[in-house]
């Protein structure tokens, strides 16, 4: 008897080709930009308001719309895309600039909360329970 397998889950198969990239338009890349503002703005918030951000989620989607804007590139001329969208980039820098800062701010407050607790564990440690000096092997 033949196997029956169904296959009605699988996605289709398509036959054409994939098309070639289109040349990036102006509105596209304007509204990557956008969205890489609102991304970037929104990470920031959350850093700063200390509520348990998901920032692997953040992450992923600032990826996503790095490779989008990436895609829209393909076949631009850099200098005409730098020239059209100088305004848009220059937000972008000073939000990406305000995003650094709140980054290091919370490293640098995980790193001292860390640096808190390992003096915690060695101070519990050195009570003097285990010392050389307990042994006879402390040299002065």
């Amino acid at each position: 008897m033949a196997d029956q397998t169904d296959l009605s889950n699988l996605p289709a198969r398509t036959t054409a080709p994939e098309a070639p990239a289109a040349p990036a338009r102006p509105g596209n890349l304007a509204a990557i930009i956008g969205r890489i503002e609102e991304a970037v703005d929104e990470e920031t918030a959350g850093i700063r308001s200390g509520t348990g951000y998901d920032l692997k989620a953040s992450n992923a989607r600032k990826s996503r719309y790095l490779y989008e804007l990436t895609r829209a590139l393909k076949g631009a001329n850099e200098i005409e895309f730098l020239e059209q969208h100088r305004e848009g980039l220059a937000r972008l820098r000073q939000k990406l600039a305000k995003n650094e800062a709140a980054i290091l701010a919370h490293l640098n407050a995980v790193n001292e909360v860390a640096t808190l607790l390992k003096n915690a564990i060695q101070r519990a440690d050195a009570d003097g329970t285990y010392s050389a000096g307990e042994f006879g092997y402390a040299r002065a």
